[in-house]
């Protein structure tokens, strides 16, 4: 295989926010060639599964799977009618399947190759670099949703409200106005291209409410007292990576999501402290007793711990950066 064997699969692909562009190449010796005749799905899973698997390609069986249903119109092969598996798939189909899975040879992610995922129950747009939310995510969301639904069952008479801090795609925002339909929510991200995406699901989701369209505001961080302050819930799934294990990201993540998505600084902490410092200035004060007793038991059941720590800080208090410090470290190692 020469130079002049190499066609790019992949082009303007952008790596990060800073705009830089680059290009991934598949050989063409790499790529099974398109069969002779005609194949039917069940054939083609198994060239590309055992091809997958030949060039080291990560979850080779998820990987031919997803994409080859994706192109049949369906979510899962599973789902796709047994009978069907064993037809023969026409040539513009076959042509599909050989494009997307090359692109996947790159090591691009299903999701992006595919350019849709599903969280929960939400259908949401996926495209390089935003990053792709994972399915602990869900997790986080269902612990925000059960808080918020606590403090509507004790009694609040104001608006809910919530903020949440690197919107990326739009998943978490996206979902807790699906689980609280009365929820107001700010969605932010220091990634135009996570703005915009959040604000493109948004709108394909609208039929979920017809105000969540109108429920996102986009800003800098700058303008954020002023949007949104004060706000129920803060919400964030950040940064966390130490920047010295970036070096050894899977070719999925380190080539095609955004960076700055998934480093955390030196400690890992970088963007944790910036939202400690965040919280005071911009969350409601929650001293309802029951809301006490809720948070008390959540904590225990987080730590698994007969033991817990509360970290207050009043406006006016200047010694802050001790505080949110030791608060980042018991958040991520426990006391």
């Amino acid at each position: 295989c020469n130079t002049a064997s190499i066609v790019s699969v992949l082009r303007c692909l952008r790596r990060s926010l800073l705009g830089l562009w680059t290009t991934f190449s598949v050989h063409r010796c790499s790529i099974p060639p398109l069969p002779a005749g005609r194949i039917t799905t069940l054939e083609a899973l198994d060239i590309w599964k055992r091809h997958f698997i030949v060039k080291g390609v990560s979850e080779p069986e998820h990987s031919s799977s997803y994409i080859i249903a994706h192109v049949l119109g369906a979510k899962t092969i599973e789902s796709v009618e047994h009978d069907k598996l064993s037809q023969l798939l026409g040539q513009d189909k076959t042509g599909q399947i050989w494009q997307l899975c090359t692109k996947r040879l790159s090591r691009m992610p299903v999701q992006y190759v595919i350019e849709e995922w599903e969280f929960r129950d939400l259908t949401l747009k996926m495209r390089p670099p935003v990053f792709i939310p994972r399915p602990e995510t869900e997790e986080l969301v269902e612990l925000v949703l059960s808080d918020l639904k606590t403090g509507t069952e004790v009694g609040a008479d104001t608006q809910q409200t919530c903020l949440e801090v690197g919107c990326g795609s739009g998943a978490v925002s996206l979902s807790l106005l699906k689980g609280l339909p009365q929820l107001q929510v700010f969605a932010v991200d220091q990634s135009q291209d996570a703005v915009d995406l959040t604000a493109e699901n948004a709108s394909l989701n609208s039929s979920y409410n017809v105000e969540y369209k109108q429920r996102f505001v986009f800003s800098a961080r700058e303008t954020l007292y002023s949007l949104c302050s004060p706000v129920t819930a803060l919400v964030s799934n950040p940064p966390y990576l130490f920047s010295e294990d970036m070096k050894s990201l899977e070719p999925e993540i380190s080539r095609f999501e955004d960076l700055m998505a998934l480093d955390g600084g030196e400690d890992g902490l970088n963007i944790i402290k910036n939202i400690l410092s965040l919280a005071p200035q911009i969350l409601t004060t929650h001293t309802h007793p029951q809301t006490s007793q809720h948070h008390l038991g959540l904590i225990l059941r987080l730590s698994l711990r007969p033991r817990y720590c509360i970290l207050q800080k009043e406006k006016s208090n200047k010694d802050l950066q001790p505080n949110m410090d030791r608060g980042a470290q018991i958040l991520l190692h426990g006391l």
